[in-house]
């Protein structure tokens, strides 16, 4: 367990903007920052990043917190992991209290695979550097076959496994770890013979695969034997900690160049990758032995919209670049393609070139994709008139996946160009493939129409619509959602605040916090919504010390539902006060006293009334029951008056509370 001390340490140290921009490129936006959230699929930034408040808000999904939290949410981790993240990006050392047997239950099967993965790694490395077999077969590899320097062999992590059976699946077990996280992360497999291990890497050199903060998810192993009955690369399976379709290799050391540079350069394989870099070109990645998948892409999307697909100069390279294409055009980004030379991969061209030499090719020699598509289709075509309009369909397909209505334009003109057809043509064309693959255009286009004037509206009006569904406009006719959230509001935002409230003539002097714990204790009522609830349990429970929590006790808390919902109530108070909205809503009041003396007790009444509401209709339901006997059923309904009673009083009080 973490002690308090460093978790306050670790907090104390994170920026925000720091953390976040190592996961999403930000962009300034008057005093905060902006980007496409993380989260969810999205063109128009509403991903806001508050480096005063040092919070996070996404006001598209509604996902919020701050620096700890959004590493939790993004890597799927826990709170512990996550402090350990943010803590080794500030050079903090974690101290933790011995492990419980308690505590060692509660380790996760992901962590256990991750530490495991960890230990592989140095294991790998280790075997590379300090046995006869390792510094013969794989470092020999490396260094001479594969002309890598000793600090790009330390950068990447690469290594090797003995080609002994099972040795390194015995040195793990003998370590420590268990054999069905060896057999849950890959590096072992089980004979179906006698059940015993083997190393499914064995005499292989390593790679090991980072996620985007650096974590080790898998390996790939490259054999260095002849036999071709023998699979060249041996990748680690699918498991809890690793989707190949989701992790892009070498992102982890690209991502600040991509972002310096504003473009990624992707290849095929590792050794393209890290030759690459050796050469000093960083903006390169690759699609993790795999085909390119839409959620490499949108990953990559966080850090640029800009790809340059590289491949080789030979016929299957020029194939394989065009694969990919379409579904980079989809998610909307640009792509642009560069081809080697025949006689060179990625790999022997960056060895062979300086990296002004290898940055200065790839500026002369990419082109837009519509023109490198359109030159290799048309020279396979020749003047086949049936060849040619296969070609000009290809053409049509590529384009009519661009989201964006200009871009669409002006590669309908380029087409024209180059493929010598009206416009209008391909004009039309596009517009069918479109509504073959995504419904109705006009009613697609009319959604994009409204959608940028919501955007716009938003720029101008941040959250002002969304806040005058629920804030200051409340009433009998508002769900309970609304309501829960808005007295949870007043209890975070406004819960030390005092305020007079009028009783007839008199003003009496109340406290925020005391009235609403006051108020649902008095009728044993807590909320619906669980995180409501935790941070109104936690007001509850501090009040018998006569302490009052600050907003920051719950935007660090480790239940990452507490954190977006406070963090949401934070962000609404930034953009807007109490007395603005009510302004806006024709309740004329002068003061912020006045504003908390009407919204706090009415939105009292009103979840009362919920409440209630809810109590009337279960035991209404249980009346319907015909096998309860006659006294249960005079004993309900004697519930059911005195709850009616109870309302109707709560009716009249908020009639007055609104007048």
């Amino acid at each position: 367990m973490i002690d308090r001390d460093t978790i306050d340490r670790i907090y104390a140290a994170a920026d925000i903007v720091e953390v976040i921009n190592d996961y999403v490129t930000l962009k300034k936006k008057g005093v905060n920052y902006q980007a496409c959230c993380p989260f969810h699929n999205e063109k128009t930034p509403s991903f806001v990043v508050s480096p005063s408040k040092g919070l996070y808000k996404c006001f598209g999904c509604g996902k919020g917190g701050n620096a700890v939290s959004f590493v939790m949410e993004h890597e799927n981790i826990t709170y512990p992991e996550a402090l350990k993240i943010v803590a080794k990006k500030y050079g903090i050392e974690v101290k933790e209290r011995e492990e419980t047997e308690e505590d060692k239950i509660r380790n996760n099967n992901r962590e256990s695979m991750f530490m495991l993965n960890s230990w592989a790694a140095e294991y790998f490395v280790n075997t590379l550097h300090n046995t006869d077999e390792g510094i013969s077969v794989g470092l020999s590899y490396f260094r001479q076959q594969r002309g890598f320097s000793e600090a790009t062999i330390k950068k990447f992590g690469l290594g090797f496994c003995p080609s002994s059976g099972d040795k390194m699946s015995q040195d793990a077990l003998r370590a420590g770890y268990k054999e069905e996280f060896l057999l849950s992360t890959g590096l072992s497999l089980k004979s179906e013979r006698d059940n015993s291990l083997f190393d499914r890497f064995r005499e292989r050199v390593m790679f090991p695969v980072h996620n985007v903060s650096g974590r080790i998810v898998a390996f790939g192993g490259r054999t260095l034997r002849t036999d071709k009955k023998v699979a060249k690369y041996q990748n680690s399976p699918e498991s809890e900690i690793y989707s190949k379709k989701n992790e892009i290799y070498g992102l982890f050391f690209a991502k600040k160049a991509i972002q310096q540079q504003n473009y990624a350069i992707m290849v095929e394989g590792y050794t393209d990758v890290i030759s690459m870099h050796q050469s000093g070109v960083e903006n390169v990645v690759a699609s993790s032995g795999t085909s390119l998948t839409t959620e490499q892409i949108r990953l990559l999307s966080r850090f640029s919209k800009n790809i340059t697909v590289m491949y080789d100069g030979d016929s299957a390279g020029q194939k394989a670049s065009l694969r990919g294409i379409d579904m980079i055009l989809k998610e909307g980004l640009n792509v642009r393609v560069v081809l080697l030379p025949v006689e060179h991969d990625p790999d022997s061209f960056a060895r062979s070139h300086s990296a002004e030499e290898v940055r200065d090719y790839v500026e002369r020699n990419s082109q837009d994709f519509i023109s490198y598509k359109a030159k290799l289709l048309l020279s396979d075509a020749g003047e086949d008139p049936i060849k040619r309009s296969e070609v000009i369909r290809d053409m049509v397909q590529s384009i009519s996946e661009i989201p964006d209505t200009i871009q669409r334009s002006l590669y309908i003109k380029e087409c024209s160009r180059l493929m010598n057809v009206s416009e209008d043509i391909l004009l039309r064309e596009v517009a069918k493939g479109r509504m073959r693959s995504l419904g109705d255009r006009e009613a697609e286009e009319f959604v994009n129409r409204e959608s940028r004037k919501y955007w716009r509206k938003r720029e101008e009006e941040p959250a002002a619509s969304e806040e005058a569904e629920h804030f200051g406009n409340l009433t009998i006719g508002s769900s309970l959602e609304s309501i829960e959230r808005e007295l949870i509001y007043y209890l975070v935002v406004h819960g030390v605040k005092n305020y007079d409230f009028r009783e007839g003539r008199k003003l009496i002097p109340m406290n925020v916090a005391e009235t609403i714990i006051d108020e649902m204790s008095m009728d044993n009522m807590h909320f619906h919504n669980e995180a409501y609830n935790k941070i109104y349990d936690i007001y509850r429970e501090a009040r018998t010390t006569g302490r009052i929590p600050q907003p920051d006790e719950f935007t660090s808390h480790n239940d990452i539902a507490v954190c977006d919902a406070v963090t949401d109530l934070l962000f609404i108070d930034d953009q807007y006060s109490e007395s603005e909205i009510w302004t806006k809503k024709e309740v004329h009041t002068t003061t912020e006293s006045e504003v908390l003396g009407k919204g706090v007790p009415k939105a009292i009444q009103l979840f009362k009334t919920k409440v209630i509401t809810g109590m009337l209709a279960e035991l209404q339901a249980k009346l319907q029951d015909e096998s309860l006997s006659e006294e249960e059923q005079l004993d309900i309904a004697s519930k059911m008056a005195q709850l009616n009673r109870l309302k109707v009083m709560l009716a009249r009080k908020t009639n007055r509370l609104t007048i």
